[in-house]
């Protein structure tokens, strides 16, 4: 499964079913382009456990308002809608499997 590219109009679509990790985002963000690549990795790896959808904080402005995104990278982890964890800037990628298999 790819990565998806989410916005205000289809986020909660794309995150009410199953379990999603959602990263929030900006394209001039350092430590979100560091993590980029290890979200690609755990998408190649673990695409039947996890959904990845990326949100850019600035065209979806109301998203990231509504979840209390102050700073980026924050990743909110949902399961079947709902938020059950969270992780803020740079994270490697063996505690992002972690935060995830921890719900699985």
């Amino acid at each position: 499964m790819a990565i998806v590219h989410a916005t205000d109009s289809n986020f909660s679509q794309e995150t009410g079913e199953g379990l999603v990790l959602a990263d929030f985002w900006a394209t001039w963000c350092g430590p979100c382009k560091m993590i980029a690549p290890v979200l690609e990795e755990i998408d190649g790896e673990m695409s039947d456990t996890v959904k990845i959808v990326k949100l850019d904080v600035d065209e979806n402005q109301e998203t990231a308002g509504k979840f209390g995104v102050m700073s980026i990278p924050t990743l909110l982890l949902f399961k079947d809608g709902k938020v059950v964890d969270q992780a803020i800037g740079y994270q490697p990628k063996e505690a992002l499997v972690e935060l995830i298999n921890k719900h699985a």
